[in-house]
């Protein structure tokens, strides 16, 4: 697996943040480097509800 998948995963992450998708649909398996880089994509988009 190279540095491009998970640049694509890690972009893949962001629009699904975006677009208010759940993280359950992330679509790579655990274990899977590509998954950290999607869920990383995913936290980036997203804000922490206010305390």
């Amino acid at each position: 697996m190279g540095r491009e998948a998970l640049v694509r995963a890690l972009g893949e992450g962001a629009a699904a943040g975006r677009d208010r998708a759940p993280v359950s649909t992330c679509p790579y398996p655990a274990g899977d480097l590509r998954r950290t880089a999607w869920v990383r994509g995913y936290a980036k988009t997203r804000t922490l509800p206010a305390s």
